[in-house]
């Protein structure tokens, strides 16, 4: 019997490694519906937070699309978890306010560690906590091109052999068929 997941993990690849630069690209589109679309169909089998770190890209358009359900009555809240205070110091203007949004949004938002960056061991120690709070996760992820999203499914992977944490995916053909589906939208 599949595990209930109450509490997922969502993350994916940042937004210049899929090759998007601005917030209103076409593809953020699609991206945010193929989330949202399957954190629908979760919220009906009793999940009930999504928790990320609020890297740029996949996370903050998933943070998003879940602000987005909350106002269509979708029971479900944001958890962001950012491994350190001051993640976007370096990001955009645009970036760092769509940031700033989501975290005072969100139901819950506390860095896991306090000050700014130090040492690559904050992202481990925060993929680690993330896994270890959760019950499973949700990436967008091309198996043959892994990137930064790698990282975090190797030690999901890990916790899928200890527990039992179900590793969902939103692959490149999930995003094919809601390029697909809006087409056909257009068309009726």
């Amino acid at each position: 019997m599949p595990k209930l997941i109450k509490k997922i993990a969502v993350t994916g690849y940042k937004s210049y490694e899929l090759g998007i630069f601005k917030e209103n690209d076409i593809k953020v589109d699609y991206i945010k519906k193929a989330f949202k679309k399957k954190l629908i169909g979760l919220t009906e089998e009793g999940l009930e937070w999504v928790i990320l770190s609020g890297q740029l890209g996949v996370e903050l358009w998933t943070a998003q699309s879940v602000l987005e359900m909350q106002v269509e009555g979708h029971d479900i809240r944001l958890g962001v978890i950012p491994p350190f205070e001051n993640q976007e110091s370096r990001w955009s203007d645009e970036a760092k306010m769509i940031y700033e949004e989501i975290c005072s949004a969100a139901d819950f938002s506390q860095p896991l560690y306090k000050g700014d960056y130090k040492a690559p061991y904050q992202f481990r120690a925060r993929d680690q906590w993330i896994i270890d709070k959760t019950d499973g996760c949700l990436l967008l992820l091309d198996e043959e091109n892994p990137a930064s999203v790698g990282y975090f499914e190797k030690e999901a992977q890990k916790a899928a052999k200890r527990k039992n944490y179900p590793i969902l995916l939103i692959t490149p053909f999930d995003l094919d068929e809601i390029i697909q589906e809006a087409q056909m939208d257009k068309w009726d």
